[in-house]
C-alpha cells in the first residue's frame, strides 16, 4: 500500500502551476490571440432562481456549490430581508463579487487591491477594456487594506548571497521573438551557476525535487499565508516537510528546466494564498530596500 504522506505530496504537484502562467484550475490559456480564447465574461453570466417554499439562502447557496455571502452581495434586498417564497435571485457562476470601477483604474490596480492576479481578472472578465462593472473571483473582497498586514515589512531576507540584477520582471511579457504574450510570474535574478540561492524568510519547504518548466525547484511556505519559490537550480540541499531559517542554503544557480531567458539566474516567486488559490505577487515589494 503507497504510504500516505508519498500520495499527498504525489498528488499536491499536479497542482503546481507553472511559472509563466499560474492557477491552471481555472483553465485560463497563457497566450491570447484572439477574444474567441477567452469566456463570456462572469457578469454575462448569471443565472435566475425563483425561491420556492422551504428554502433559505444557505439552500439556495449549496445547491448552486457557493456561499451564502456571495448571494448577498448580488442580491443586495436579502441584506435587509429573508428569502421569501417567488423571490427572484442573481446566481452568478462562482463564488465573487461585482465592482463598480473608478476611472482610471487598471486590472494591476483591481489586482493589487483585491488579491487575484490582473491576467486571471482580465479573462474572467472577457479579455476586454477595463468596463465599468468587473467581476471579482474569490470570497474575501475587503481588499489588500482589510488585512491584518500592518507589522508586516517584507521578506527577511534575499535569495541570494547579495543584491542581483532583475533580468526579466513580473507581469505581462511580449518576448520580440515570438511576438506572444506571456504572463512572467516572478522575477529573474541574474547569477552564475553555482552561487548559492538562499531562503527568503523561515518557513517549512513545501517541496524540493523536478517540476516541469521550474526545473529543480524548491517552494518554501512561510507564516502569514506567504510562499516563495525558488527555479531553474543545479542543485537542492533540502528535503520536504524541513524547517529552513532565512538565509538558510537550499541549493545552487542552474539552467534547468525551460527558463525564459538565456543567461544563467534563479527564477524566484512569491506567491499570497488568496480565495482563488496561491495568487502570484511582484516580489519586489516583498524584498526589503538594501541596507
Amino acid at each position: 500500500m503507497l504510504n500516505l504522506r508519498f500520495l499527498l505530496a504525489f498528488l499536491s504537484l499536479l497542482f503546481i502551476p507553472s511559472p509563466t502562467f499560474a492557477n491552471p484550475s481555472l483553465n485560463f490559456k497563457p497566450v491570447l490571440s484572439a477574444q474567441s480564447d477567452c469566456p463570456t465574461p462572469a457578469l454575462e453570466r448569471l443565472q435566475r432562481h425563483r425561491v420556492t417554499s422551504g428554502e433559505t439562502i444557505e439552500t439556495i447557496a449549496n445547491q448552486y456549490r457557493l456561499i451564502p455571502a456571495t448571494l448577498i452581495r448580488f442580491n443586495h434586498s436579502l441584506e435587509r430581508t429573508p428569502v421569501n417564497p417567488g423571490m427572484e435571485l442573481s446566481i452568478p457562476p462562482m463564488n465573487g463579487t461585482q465592482v463598480q470601477v473608478p476611472r482610471g483604474t487598471t486590472w494591476q490596480n483591481l489586482a493589487e487591491t483585491y488579491g487575484v492576479r490582473a491576467d486571471v481578472l482580465f479573462e474572467i472578465n472577457g479579455c476586454q477594456d477595463l468596463p465599468t462593472k468587473v467581476f471579482i473571483p474569490g470570497v474575501n473582497w475587503t481588499g489588500n487594506q482589510g488585512r491584518t498586514t500592518n507589522s508586516y515589512t517584507g521578506l527577511s531576507g534575499y535569495p541570494l548571497p547579495q543584491r542581483s540584477e532583475v533580468s526579466l520582471a513580473y507581469g505581462w511579457r511580449s518576448p520580440r521573438e515570438t511576438g506572444q504574450r506571456f504572463f512572467h510570474s516572478g522575477i529573474d535574478l541574474l547569477a552564475s551557476i553555482g552561487t548559492n540561492v538562499l531562503a527568503a524568510d523561515a518557513g517549512v519547504v513545501l517541496f524540493a525535487g523536478t517540476q516541469g518548466d521550474y526545473g529543480n525547484l524548491v517552494i518554501i511556505n512561510h507564516a502569514g499565508g506567504l510562499q516563495t519559490r525558488y527555479g531553474h537550480l543545479e542543485a537542492i540541499n533540502v528535503q520536504q516537510g524541513q524547517n529552513v531559517q532565512t538565509g538558510a542554503r537550499l541549493g545552487t544557480v542552474g539552467i534547468t528546466g525551460e527558463p525564459d531567458i538565456t543567461p544563467p539566474h534563479l527564477h524566484f516567486e512569491v506567491r499570497y494564498n488568496s480565495a482563488s488559490g496561491w495568487v502570484a505577487q511582484n516580489p519586489l515589494i516583498h524584498l526589503r530596500p538594501q541596507d
